[in-house]
């Protein structure tokens, strides 16, 4: 039986709907390696009732054994141990940091507990991976972390993995990463955040030009002799903005995207129109124009759950009425029935990484190009 706990005062409770909505992640994590089921639902029985901060102490808690096992498993040389205990204690560290405020100190301390443990986990892995550094603003640098291709030889398709501001990387490391070496694939696993505390989101909030980032990151992977610049593809995770497809509009060293499409862009505009009772929306600005309102010169890949916040016939109709010029844009949508079908895939994200990994193998297979 389900505990009291779980079912009545957190997860199923309309007032801590991001409680919910993190325990739901931790247990599709578990299908990657980013969590275990026995050890969420151990926690889920530790819930006080009553008590907001019990949530952040037993996840901590849980993280440190992880933690404990992954440097004893190290120190004795079984690598695999240690790398899945890392990436558990690294997903712990990051749940424990989710209900917290911005300028709360123990946040930031979870949130460096996390980092910590990717790094180990990087260093553990072969080959092993690396924490990169790349100019983007004159006061503000990107981080991510670097994977080569399993077989360390020579340039290989790479893919830019990267989610929607406020969103930290180093959860990629188990959700996206196996996609990426399975099929051959180096991985850069970036966000916005670059060194910075979480409350450094209101500043990332305000600028319209975080599509920049990406001409950065290109710059960037072009100076690595293990990347292959003709084959470089973006993954765009969490669905919380168009950036990314505004990006590959001014990006032409992309082989392939997978992102909204712009559909986000259109969404707001929708919303303005209608707080204003606007007749014509054409006249509500948005960033840039959508991607699906111009010629991209990539192949673009947009995944959508039938019960995300979008539609799937509202989607299916702006696709197929706004491909213009040479755009590739293909929709695919994940239905109840298969799973996948939440926001973002939330309820089921293997399945959706799997058909949107096999997608970009079938575009990046093409040889290195001169």
């Amino acid at each position: 039986m389900m505990p009291a706990c779980l079912s009545d005062d957190l997860i199923f409770c309309p007032e801590r709907e991001d409680i919910s909505a993190e325990f739901t992640r931790l247990l599709t994590a578990a299908q990657e390696g980013g969590a275990t089921i026995a050890e969420c639902l151990l926690i889920a029985r530790q819930l006080k009732r009553g008590d907001d901060q019990s949530w952040h102490r037993e996840w901590k808690k849980l993280a440190r054994a992880n933690r404990h096992r992954a440097e004893a498993a190290f120190a004795e040389g079984h690598m695999a141990s240690a790398q899945r205990n890392w990436l558990r204690a690294m997903n712990y560290y990051a749940a424990a940091a989710m209900p917290l405020e911005a300028a709360d100190e123990r946040r930031w301390v979870a949130v460096l507990a996390t980092q910590e443990c990717a790094r180990r986990y990087l260093s553990a892995r072969t080959p092993p991976g690396e924490v990169v550094t790349i100019p983007w603003l004159d006061d503000h640098s990107l981080q991510g972390y670097f994977l080569p291709a399993p077989s360390g030889r020579g340039p290989a398709p790479t893919v830019i993995c990267i989610g929607e501001p406020g969103h930290r990387k180093e959860e990629f490391l188990f959700k996206l990463a196996p996609h990426a070496r399975e099929r051959g694939f180096a991985m850069l696993a970036l966000d916005l955040f670059g060194d910075q505390r979480d409350d450094y989101l209101d500043v990332l909030l305000r600028r319209r030009d975080l599509e920049s980032a990406i001409p950065a990151v290109m710059d960037y992977l072009e100076t690595r002799s293990d990347v292959d610049v003709g084959r470089i593809a973006i993954v765009a995770d969490g669905w919380g903005s168009s950036f990314v497809a505004r990006a590959v509009l001014q990006e032409p060293r992309l082989a392939a995207a997978v992102c909204d499409g712009g559909l986000w862009d259109l969404h707001e505009r929708a919303f303005f129109a209608s707080r204003f009772a606007m007749s014509d929306v054409s006249i509500v600005p948005v960033p840039h124009a959508p991607l699906m309102a111009s010629s991209a010169e990539c192949p673009v890949l947009i995944t959508l759950g039938e019960d995300g916040w979008l539609k799937a016939d509202r989607a299916r109709q702006i696709v197929q009425t706004s491909r213009l010029g040479s755009s590739e844009v293909m929709l695919k949508v994940f239905t109840a029935g298969e799973t996948g079908a939440a926001q973002a895939h939330a309820d089921n994200p293997s399945l959706a990484n799997e058909y949107i990994f096999d997608w970009l193998e079938s575009r990046l297979s093409s040889p290195l190009r001169i």
